[in-house]
């Protein structure tokens, strides 16, 4: 990420110590502040302060604290009723064929599809 992103942000970690030396976190002062996710949750620290205000979780790899963050996140936007489902996955005629896609994208583009 760029460095002006980050000292713009306001930085959510989920263990100091790791992120500092592994995540985003690496690129500001060893000093830059922080708020453990935990703190958060627990109520000891605010979250977003306001609309305009930039948050950023940097994550450095706790897969069941990733996952459950984004589910969490996926609740709450699914509560508000502006959460939008889009499929990442595309079906396929046939499976095997994994370029077809691309194929017929770069077909497109130059006319021929």
């Amino acid at each position: 990420l760029p460095v002006e992103l980050l000292r713009r942000a306001r930085i959510f970690v989920e263990f100091t110590p790791q992120t500092r030396v592994e995540g985003e976190l690496q690129q500001l002062p060893a000093d830059a502040p922080v708020t453990e996710l935990w703190q958060v949750i627990n109520g000891l620290a605010p979250g977003r302060g306001h609309d305009t205000e930039i948050t950023l979780f940097d994550s450095v790899g706790f897969a069941l604290e990733d996952y459950s963050a984004l589910r969490w996140l996926r609740a709450l936007a699914h509560d508000t009723g502006l959460m939008q489902s889009i499929d990442l996955v595309p079906s396929l005629a046939d499976p095997r064929d994994l370029y077809r896609l691309v194929r017929e994208a770069g077909q497109a583009e130059r006319g021929f599809g």
